[in-house]
């Protein structure tokens, strides 16, 4: 006698459901992202460490030129490398750190819990920015730092769900969906902040003070909206793990050391995460020095970098679901490919961008908002496709490794090229070497075979 069955398969509905709250974390985390890793803690902190080399004291000081290094370790730092420095270092940690957070997520059943804590860490180092004043730049250096690899840690969690709560064929459109999802919420928070910002006089608050506020408020944006994963995404049993002897710490290092080992038979997926690495590191390093660019090379005031981001963010929007849409006719490795052109377009033309010329810059940040979101969230969800069952936050650790907030390569180069030639002008278009390097290697990609090495179902559209 057969079994009877259900009316209808509810499964997809309960999957809309957890991906709609999934969504929720990029609109959480992109306020940290924007308002404080993009646009306004970069500038702040380099103003703090200039006061402390050079002695600035009033507002007026900001217009000099500082032209006297940091002392650390008995090294000289240039003030307006030292957050480049800031983030190498934590990407550097991170790549020690967030393998061993990917498999332990891997192994247990409490994703969700997992994300949500390491969340609430970074938002509660963030709200600390807000005492970051004077000459104190070394307590900005040690939050930005914990901040970055708390975030990095939640995201590694993170994008491993987007494997649970989505089939193959939707993985394109749900990545793009979140990203986009981020872009709104990050350009929401950022239009408040501006007004703050810009208004802050009639606020009877002064500058320092309302880019500080600010910084509370994206931490505190941060902590709320991760309720809503936290409480709409269930947790699954692990899935397909290996078995390593002893406690978790050392199961999850003995899982680390067989991966490794194991890469080598997933030639297309190591292919792609090197080709990532450069490609992303590229447009990590453009993120992280948009504001510093704009603000030290071209001379524009917080106001204007503020509002100039908020612009990226709005066309990102939109870019992020047209990318989406893109990819389910051509594929999401060729508009990846065609994203990377767009890229090194936007290096050559920032390069040029006369001081003082803001109808120029707002051309480049409306490309450089088309592009964004759609290369990132493509990237997320072609490597879901790469990845073996059960290994989805180990490998998505070494995917984090080089994701926002965490790109290394890049900001090294950007800080060195700074600190020898002195200008910002040659820092932003040796990028370009970035993206050159990245794309040429995911022209060896073959997509096909990379999904069908790891043993997943292919998409209809490859």
């Amino acid at each position: 006698m057969t079994e009877p069955t259900g009316i209808a398969d509810l499964r997809p509905l309960a999957r809309a459901r957890e991906q709609r709250a999934w969504y929720w974390y990029d609109w959480a985390n992109s306020a940290y992202v924007t308002t404080i890793g993009t646009v306004l803690f970069a500038p702040y902190l380099t103003s703090v460490a200039e006061r402390a080399a050079c002695g600035f004291v009033t507002d007026e000081d900001k217009g000099l030129k500082c032209t006297d290094n940091l002392h650390v370790l008995g090294l000289g730092v240039s003030p307006g490398s030292l957050v480049f420095y800031v983030v190498t270092l934590a990407t550097i940690f991170s790549a020690l750190v967030l393998p061993v957070v990917g498999a332990a997520a891997d192994r247990s059943a409490q994703k969700t819990s997992i994300m949500a804590g390491f969340a609430w860490a970074g938002s509660f180092f963030a709200a600390l920015m807000f005492f970051v004043t004077g000459t104190d730049w070394q307590l900005g250096v040690v939050l930005l730092f914990a901040a970055n690899l708390c975030l990095g840690s939640s995201l590694v969690v993170y994008d491993a769900i987007l494997c649970e709560i989505a089939e193959p064929d939707e993985r394109d459109r749900v990545s793009s969906r979140g990203w986009a999802r981020g872009y709104l919420g990050g350009g929401i928070l950022l239009a408040v902040n501006l007004a703050v910002v810009t208004l802050h006089d009639s606020l009877g608050l002064g500058t320092a003070m309302a880019v500080r506020l600010s910084l509370l408020s994206a931490a505190l944006w941060w902590a709320a909206f991760t309720f809503i994963p936290y409480r709409g995404i269930r947790d699954r049993a692990p899935v397909a793990v290996e078995r390593e002897p002893g406690g978790l710490v050392r199961q999850s290092f003995g899982q680390l050391f067989a991966t490794l080992r194991e890469m080598k038979h997933y030639p297309m997926t190591l292919t792609f995460l090197v080709a990532y690495l450069f490609y992303n590191d590229g447009i990590q390093t453009v993120i992280y020095s948009a504001s510093i660019y704009g603000d030290k090379q071209l001379g524009f005031d917080t106001s204007v970098l503020i509002a100039t981001i908020l612009l990226v963010q709005f066309v990102a929007f939109v870019g992020a679901l047209l990318f989406g849409r893109l990819a389910g006719r051509f594929g999401s490795r060729s508009v990846i490919l065609g994203g990377l052109v767009m890229w090194m377009v936007v290096v050559v033309v920032a390069y040029f961008v006369p001081e003082k010329n803001i109808a120029l810059f707002l051309i480049l940040a409306v490309g450089i908002g088309v592009v964004l979101g759609g290369t990132q969230a493509l990237s997320r969800s072609f490597f879901s496709q790469l990845i073996p069952r059960g290994r989805e936050a180990e490998y998505f650790s070494l995917y984090q490794a080089c994701e926002r907030g965490t790109s290394w390569l890049g900001t090294l180069v950007f800080g060195v090229v700074h600190q020898v030639t002195d200008s910002y002008r040659p820092a932003i278009f040796a990028l370009i070497v970035f993206f050159l390097v990245g794309g040429l290697l995911l022209t060896r990609v073959d997509a096909r075979r990379g999904i069908e090495e790891a043993g997943n179902a292919l998409p209809q559209v490859v």
